[in-house]
């Protein structure tokens, strides 16, 4: 959408807030909402448009290559600030040694203990790029899809923008083109997209079988006879003989495991990588592995950059996309769960590292998990919204 069609940026606009207005139960309040937020929100997409044409014009080539990382429901609180101390001594959320916990996490201040949660994120993207959705520093970044859970959190990240229909979990194939098969037709990047997910609904959010983007997910098979790997068929032979803890997730190193090895063998141009267990262990009650599962997720994301990096056809021409499908609740209860009816549970993080975006980029203000399909292949040099129109338009980011 072109920043001079205002009567098509109403329409945009009107479409994105009829999911924010329908959370108030009351007529009057709702449609009082909606047309406030109707304005602000056109008005923040004409500036957003503005800043992100004339920046473009200013940017240096695209990047070749894509890395896009979901971590399912990992909230924003300890993103941006480490262990919950709250939650210490809480046996009812999973933290029964306190005392270990403690000496894993603990710290004097919110920045320390982050570190000490995920070092990498804080060390080398939070430093080399660029995070969004620390709601104590005004940056704040939501679900639009009214939901606030899987399906419609990845079906928005994906698609760039909500689908009110995506009201289930169900393996459903999605009707809507994602981001990723989008940039798989000719003229882009034919036979050089993939995914890997621990969740095993990804083929249908994707749409393998429309699609063509190969989607290795939940507790398939990761070794691929044309690319023989010791490693990968070891893990295999490992998944048959260990407790499947949960039947439709696997343990992210097994995601882990098969992306790098996608990443060195077939060099795709685009890669998605969904880690899972945070949300999983949430719902089990566990905040300790929930720790102990962000953690490794901030590990297993270091591997795969640091390999990415040492091989010629990345280094220095890909660009790394993080975020999460939805948020969680605020208190020691709700924290929990997730949805709708949640308070938080909308409330989303997102992070871009790129040799093209200035890591002082301005990342106060509303931004929408709608946006980041549009950024993705803003990143790679292609207008996504000039053939989605309804999608959000891309993170307004400073480029080099």
């Amino acid at each position: 959408m072109l920043w001079w069609d205002f009567p098509g940026l109403i329409r945009h606009c009107d479409t994105k807030l009829v999911s924010t207005a329908r959370h108030y139960q009351s007529e009057k309040v709702r449609e009082k909402t909606l047309y406030s937020w109707r304005i602000i929100s056109c008005v923040s997409a004409l500036l957003g448009s503005i800043l992100v044409n004339s920046q473009s014009c200013e940017a240096s080539e695209p990047i070749a290559n894509v890395i896009l990382i979901t971590m399912d429901g990992l909230r924003w609180q300890e993103l941006f600030g480490g262990l919950d101390e709250t939650m210490l001594g809480d046996k009812e959320n999973g933290t029964q040694d306190s005392k270990e916990l403690n000496r894993r996490f603990a710290a004097e201040t919110p920045e320390e203990r982050r570190v000490r949660l995920m070092p990498f994120f804080w060390n080398v993207i939070a430093k080399q790029g660029v995070v969004i959705g620390d709601q104590e520093d005004d940056s704040h970044i939501h679900v639009s899809n009214g939901m606030s859970f899987s399906y419609p959190g990845y079906s928005e990240i994906l698609c760039g923008f909500p689908d009110p229909r995506i009201d289930s979990n169900a393996k459903i194939n999605n009707r809507n083109v994602t981001i990723l098969e989008w940039l798989n037709q000719e003229g882009r990047y034919p036979g050089q997209v993939a995914a890997f997910s621990s969740w095993n609904v990804f083929p249908w959010i994707i749409n393998t079988e429309r699609s063509g983007v190969p989607t290795n997910a939940g507790w398939m098979p990761l070794a691929d006879p044309k690319h023989p790997s010791p490693e990968l068929e070891q893990l295999d032979v490992l998944a048959s003989e260990i407790p499947h803890y949960w039947t439709e997730v696997r343990y992210d190193i097994y995601t882990f495991a098969g992306a790098r090895h996608y990443l060195q063998a077939k060099k795709p141009k685009v890669l998605y990588v969904s880690l899972g267990e945070t949300d999983d262990w949430a719902h089990a009650k566990r905040y300790d592995l929930y720790l102990d599962a962000a953690q490794r997720n901030d590990d297993y994301i270091r591997r795969l950059w640091e390999t990415a990096q040492s091989m010629p056809e990345y280094h220095d021409r890909t660009a790394l996309v993080i975020t999460t499908d939805h948020g969680r609740g605020d208190d020691r209860i709700s924290w929990r769960s997730h949805g709708e009816d949640i308070e938080g549970s909308d409330r989303i993080w997102t992070a871009v590292l790129s040799p093209t975006v200035d890591p002082t980029s301005e990342v106060a203000g509303q931004f929408t998990q709608s946006q980041i399909a549009a950024t993705i292949a803003t990143l790679l040099g292609h207008d996504y919204n000039s053939a989605v129109e309804k999608a959000g338009a891309p993170l307004s980011l400073k480029w080099h």
